[in-house]
């Protein structure tokens, strides 16, 4: 349960209809095995201590005394154990019969959460034995003592005050107005649902839809659980679909037919951080219709099965990515046409270094031109060669300009700079910063006087994974008239100059992007060393691929860094130690805030994805900031 993470389990029975005893003891067999595996919040089927399918034996007093005696000897079983567990019963309350969703916990029955909605269609006939639940909770007698019956019952951990339970039944999720919303805006951040969902064909698409889709709508934990093998096949047979997810995000899913117990581990922090930042997330403000009942479990470890992507801004499936990358680049280009339309620009000037950056922001602004009708001769592409240029950047600079059909400027900066050295009293052989920046600052105050003399505008190289580490000269490549890939990461920006590669039908435009693609990344601001790049900025600010990683869940669910840290550990096993994990880790974080006055006067650009740090949108944060908490975070690690 450290950092938020919660095991929960999904998981059926091999059930006999109508044979309380065998389903009893088939349910503390789970029980053993999910409390074994970790779990704390277990859901089982719907009715599963006497089989859904019972039919009209539900009208005998028989079936009915055995299952609510049965429930007492579960609650029992449960003495000692560290969990909560839903089980489904039909339970008779003022002569009426009532299917509900029992709460079970260290020996205690602590509620019962009745089914508010009664299928009675097609192959489903409830109401001929039930009765739906009331519409407001209340106390019952139990034993010696009361429990809540009803709806609207959360169930609140007293160790860890962001796992909040609320339960529903089958129909309930299907139906126009599941309970589970107002439960969900009355603070509840895992739902449960008992659940009997018979197999017809497509079927199994359209529950996971709604289970993923219903995540997502309330920004939730889901545990479905599903009855399975051993229910009549008198007119349906039942598949033991079990699943969970995560704000729209499915977790775990079983095979179907084969009555498994599926796990995974929900992140409540993160749902409630979800839910804190989105301002259409209205709570209920009408808590006094809901009975809190609190219960206990062990705050423990929870060892992560669930997989966290090395790449998150890159989806790993092939067809997923490829859309991801043909929208990216549609909304660049098209947030560059409408730019280039308002201002009624003849030109776009690009500098154009044989990187990665400039080569993606070169390919968008032909795709904007293509787009816009302008001929793309109209593209200013300059390459300013100084210090450090290689042969191997310049020429990739020249070929793909022509080949894209941009025009070509040269423009050798390195006399310019040596004046302005001299102008400053800087020499030439001392290699610092201000060597650096001289060259990327000069080849700005070209570009932008270029764009005045052909009535353009300068368009932005420069990507998100470098903005956030600050790793740009201010007032150099930092400013520009519009910054196409300022919302795309480093990693991202890769996948997208291979996507070009891949798709294009030119041979040698496709050999000068994998030649690119194979470049080390550099500023190429130092002298090189026998001809090759002497500079690579992943020796000097760490991989971007951990630095996109740490980026997107610092920014998209708000972890503290030892939670990113842990997450890391696991994500990147086998490629990077714990100790260069946490080394850069440092780096991002004091990089981060320290760098943060060059984002607050950030040009426009177009948001792409789920994260960015325009300080008009994603990113409203003071420059002078202090990085102290988030720092001593990570010294607690060392």
């Amino acid at each position: 349960m450290r950092d938020g993470f919660v095991k929960v389990a999904a998981a059926t029975l091999n059930t006999k209809v109508a044979d309380v005893e065998h389903n009893k003891w088939e349910i503390f067999r789970l029980i053993d095995e999910t409390i074994e595996n970790g779990a704390k919040i277990v859901v089982f089927p719907e009715l599963c201590i006497t089989g859904y399918t019972c039919g009209d034996l539900f009208s005998q007093d028989i079936l009915l005394s055995q299952s609510a005696k049965a429930l007492e000897e579960i609650a029992a079983y449960t003495t000692g154990k560290d969990g909560l567990f839903f089980v489904g019963l039909p339970y008779v309350v003022c002569n009426k019969l009532y299917n509900v969703a029992a709460a079970v916990c260290d020996g205690e029955v602590i509620g019962m959460v009745t089914k508010t909605f009664l299928p009675n269609y097609s192959e489903f006939y409830e109401m001929r034995q039930f009765q739906p639940g009331p519409k407001k909770a209340d106390w019952i007698p139990y034993g010696e003592e009361e429990i809540p019956f009803g709806p609207q019952i959360l169930f609140a951990c007293e160790e860890l005050p962001n796992l909040v339970v609320s339960a529903e039944v089958c129909e309930d999720v299907w139906s126009p107005v599941p309970p589970s919303i107002q439960a969900a805006l009355a603070g509840a951040t895992i739902v449960v649902n008992c659940s009997a969902s018979d197999e017809t064909v497509g079927k199994d698409a359209y529950r996971k839809q709604l289970i993923s889709g219903q995540s997502a709508r309330l920004i939730a934990g889901y545990v479905y659980a599903n009855a399975g093998d051993g229910e009549s096949t008198t007119d349906v047979v039942f598949g033991g679909h079990n699943i969970i997810a995560e704000n729209g995000s499915i977790l775990s899913e079983s095979e179907r037919f084969m009555n498994q117990t599926i796990y995974s581990e929900i992140d409540v922090d993160r749902i409630v951080s979800e839910r804190r930042k989105n301002t259409t997330f209205q709570m209920e403000e009408d808590l006094d219709r809901f009975i809190r009942v609190p219960f206990s479990i062990k705050v423990e470890d929870t060892k992560l099965t669930r997989t966290f992507e090395k790449l998150p801004f890159v989806p790993e499936n092939e067809s997923l990515r490829n859309r991801c990358c043909e929208e990216s680049l549609m909304i660049q280009a098209m947030g560059l046409k409408k730019r280039l339309n308002h201002t009624n620009c003849k030109s776009a000037v690009v500098g154009i270094s044989g990187g990665l950056d400039s080569t993606l922001a070169l390919l968008v602004t032909a795709k904007a031109f293509d787009l816009q009708g302008i001929d793309r001769s109209c593209i200013e592409a300059v390459t300013m060669p100084c210090f450090g240029t290689t042969d191997r950047t310049y020429q990739n600079a020249c070929v793909l300009t022509k080949k894209l059909g941009a025009t070509l400027h040269e423009v050798n900066i390195q006399d310019a700079v040596r004046v302005h050295f001299r102008d400053i009293g800087h020499s030439e052989e001392k290699h610092d910063v201000t060597y650096e920046n001289a060259q990327a600052r000069e080849r700005t105050q070209v570009l932008m006087d270029i764009a005045n003399q052909t009535g353009g505008m300068v368009i932005g190289t420069g990507d998100m994974s470098e903005l956030a580490l600050g790793w740009a000269t201010y007032n150099g490549d930092h400013m520009s008239m519009y910054g196409v890939n300022s919302s795309v990461p480093k990693t991202l920006v890769r996948h997208l100059v291979q996507y070009c590669a891949d798709t294009c039908e030119d041979k040698e435009l496709q050999e000068v992007l994998v030649d690119i693609l194979d470049t080390p990344v550099s500023p190429e601001l130092l002298p090189p060393k026998e001809g090759e790049i002497a500079q690579k900025t992943e020796d000097l600010v760490g991989p971007y691929e951990l630095h996109d990683f740490y980026l997107y869940y610092m920014m998209r669910f708000g972890y503290a860094p030892s939670k990113i840290y842990r997450l890391a550990r696991q994500t990147f096993e086998g490629m990077y130690d714990k100790d260069t994990i946490l080394k850069w880790l440092n780096t991002f974080y004091r990089r981060f805030f320290a760098q943060q006055f060059k984002r607050s006067c950030l040009p426009d650009g177009p948001k792409t994805g789920s994260v960015a740090l325009s300080p008009r949108g994603d990113l409203r944060m003071p420059s002078d900031a202090c990085a102290n908490i988030w720092l001593r975070d990570l010294e607690d690690l060392m």
